[in-house]
């Protein structure tokens, strides 16, 4: 069973709508034991950091989170979803994040008088660094979907898999580790290279 969150937080369906196209039928979920019970997770989500984190301490899915995380179960990360599973974030004065990876979430600065907006909307390249299961058959050069304000900073390089460069800011746009995926940019939204990811991580056995 495939459990997507729902945490009060945008774009889900979208999300269950791509996992069915690929054949899966996903179960949207708020209840902490179908988390724990699922063969694997899809966090996805639009939305601030102190909000979804209040929502998901608040029904009991931070914990359930963490439990699934401990079990090595799959678990994919998109936008929000990617952000909140480091240790923290500027966002909102600054939140405590679920800290299943190491390290900081921070806005985009650019010089006075640049003309990059915030957020960051819109197509890009991903540059991915390394293999990984759920990039095969993903071209060189393909570009994904992104909206978002704020970026993560790992504490340790070595989670990186991708990067995308905005207004001069190279920035981690995708990390790995164990049987975490996390990607900021929103697959399901991004074409044939975002769907492939998607079908990548449904079949993925870390």
């Amino acid at each position: 069973m495939i459990a997507v969150l729902d945490y009060d937080a945008g774009n889900l369906t979208s999300v269950a709508c791509a996992v069915r196209h690929l054949g899966h039928e996903p179960e949207i979920t708020r209840d902490p034991d179908v988390v724990r019970s699922a063969e694997r997770v899809i966090f996805p989500g639009v939305g601030a950091a102190g909000s979804s984190m209040e929502s998901l301490e608040k029904l009991g899915l931070a914990a359930a989170l963490r439990d699934a995380h401990s079990a090595g179960k799959p678990i994919l990360g998109i936008c929000i979803g990617c952000q909140v599973v480091f240790s923290s974030s500027e966002e909102d004065g600054g939140t405590g994040c679920l800290g299943l990876l190491e390290g900081e979430v921070v806005r985009f600065r650019f010089a006075e008088g640049s003309r990059r907006k915030v957020p960051h909307m819109g197509w890009n390249e991903v540059r991915f660094t390394d293999p990984h299961p759920v990039l095969e058959g993903i071209p060189a050069g393909s570009q994904f979907y992104f909206v978002h304000s704020y970026y993560v900073e790992p504490a340790e390089p070595a989670v990186a898999l991708g990067t995308t460069s905005y207004g001069g800011i190279d920035f981690t746009a995708a990390v790995a580790k164990d049987n975490l995926v996390a990607v900021q940019f929103h697959a399901e939204k991004s074409g044939p290279a975002g769907l492939r990811l998607l079908d990548n991580f449904l079949g993925w056995s870390p």
